[in-house]
């Protein structure tokens, strides 16, 4: 690369990358005791600076409540550590695999180890979250970890960078990155395993950069992820729990309903349902200090774009106030919006909203909204309301998405034992819990050839040997 284009720190991000190379591959797994450390001392961190962080990010957004940070950041990173500690021994012990009869007395098994340097590019949504459970999920399975925080959260990276330096020697957990943007510069490095959180559109750019070194990846992204609203569904719920998922963070969140599928005689009635609720969560004004603040002037603009286009092309929009009205536009607060009569052609329903607008989208029945489902990229979160168990099930067998959450929204995230990962565009592999142990870990075969055995000593000359042995093999195979 040209020295003179070279961004600020991307040599100081390659040296740090080879100095947690070259300690890895002499120090590749650190102890249960080292592990266990790592994670303490990354709880006592966390809790030690939790209201910096909260009024960090908020001041990111330019207001985010300090209980929003709490509930969807803080609790599920500590969460994550606990669980981590307290399972870890068994995590990293070595499995017993079966072994094939012919080879008895020997043995199979599989060990976990580290896979050396992870490095890990994190969003702005949840900058705590999204960086630190990862991060947990690395540090339990062995390994060395560089962070590259998001540039649309300067106070939170710059305070993350910090705190972690006073935590970590730098070639255990780094945080880099947060003076240029070198995110292109960090995809390209020959990490051991690369994971990034963020849009489908710039996953494909890191896939691509990761390619290039064969680095092992996991996506976390996005896209459009659906709420069936049945016609067994009571409307008073779902529209409660829809309007809650959709608002949390401003709609700011990668899992939140992106849009409803809801009868054609019912989709009024539930438009009106759920702005109601918005508006007895939120008030319908933008002091409300529990309502989040869009992060950027950039993205505030695309989201009254997605409005204006609908409104353009046919839709009823319901908001409690104009999007462009100065008082909200002042504090970067969108309105809640429902769009009643969402269609195809209109761009809130081509690009994921990331933000609170909720289009309803009409549909006849259970076979309408599979089609629907089915003739886009798969989601990376579904939402079905109902109590018609038959229609359920007919919809988790017929689509595919990266988790579903029934009755509800969001809360198949919260679930520390279960996977958390897209499918298709909506992302590659899954962490959480011992899956993140997992995707961080090399699970080595190992065969232990017993003395006792000699049925291995398949070697030449061959003959009438060879030939009973072959029938033997045949037999047992």
């Amino acid at each position: 690369m040209d020295q003179s284009v070279t961004p600020p720190g991307s040599n100081a991000l390659e040296a740090g990358f080879r100095r947690m190379v070259a300690l890895s591959r002499q120090q590749p797994s650190p102890t249960l005791d080292e592990r266990r450390d790592r994670l303490a001392r990354l709880g006592a961190m966390l809790a030690a600076n939790e209201a910096r962080f909260q009024e960090a990010i908020s001041a990111d957004f330019g207001h985010r409540a300090a209980i929003e940070t709490t509930m969807a950041e803080t609790l599920l990173v500590q969460g994550e550590i606990k669980h981590a500690r307290k399972h870890l021994k068994s995590w990293m012990a070595s499995q017993r695999v079966a072994t094939q009869a012919q080879f008895w007395p020997a043995k199979n098994r599989l060990l976990p180890q580290p896979i050396g340097v992870v490095g890990i590019i994190a969003p702005w949504n949840y900058p705590l979250q999204l960086t630190l459970a990862p991060t947990v999920a690395a540090i339990a399975a062995g390994n060395s970890v560089m962070i590259k925080p998001s540039e649309l959260v300067p106070r939170f990276s710059a305070l993350l960078k910090q705190v972690i330096a006073d935590t970590f020697d730098e070639t255990d957990v780094t945080v880099t990155g947060i003076d240029g943007n070198i995110a292109e510069i960090f995809a390209a490095l020959p990490f051991d395993h690369l994971m990034f959180t963020g849009s489908t559109r710039v996953g494909r750019l890191v896939a691509e950069a990761a390619g290039r070194n064969l680095t092992p990846i996991t996506l976390e992204l996005g896209g459009k992820s659906p709420a069936i609203i049945d016609a067994s569904a009571n409307l008073d719920q779902a529209s409660e729990r829809i309007a809650y998922g959709k608002l949390l963070n401003a709609g700011q969140t990668c899992i939140a309903p992106d849009y409803a599928l809801v009868a054609k005689e019912s989709a009024e009635n539930f438009a009106g349902k759920v702005a109601a609720n918005m508006r007895r969560m939120y008030g319908t004004s933008p002091g409300n200090p529990d309502y989040t603040s869009i992060v950027s002037g950039q993205h505030y603009a695309r989201l009254e774009g997605l409005v204006s286009d609908a409104a353009a092309k046919g839709a009823r929009v319901i908001q409690s106030a104009a999007a462009d009205d100065p008082a909200w536009q002042t504090v970067r607060k969108f309105p809640p919006t429902v769009i009643l009569g969402a269609t195809p052609e209109m761009k809130v329903m081509q690009e994921e909203i990331f933000g609170p607008i909720l289009p309803v989208v009409d549909c006849a029945g259970t076979k309408e909204a599979i089609a629907f489902i089915n003739e886009r990229d798969r989601p990376l979160a579904l939402y079905w309301f109902g109590a018609d168990d038959a229609a359920r099930d007919e919809v988790l067998t017929r689509t595919v998405s990266g988790g579903v959450t029934v009755n509800d929204c969001l809360f198949h995230f919260t679930q520390i034992n279960q996977p958390m990962g897209g499918v298709g565009a909506s992302g590659i592999g899954a962490y959480h819990g011992e899956w993140g142990f997992r995707t961080f870990s090399k699970l080595k075969p190992v065969f232990y050839r017993s003395p006792l055995n000699r049925f291995a000593d398949l070697y030449p000359p061959y003959g009438a040997k060879m030939a009973r042995m072959e029938k033997l093999l045949r037999f047992l195979s």
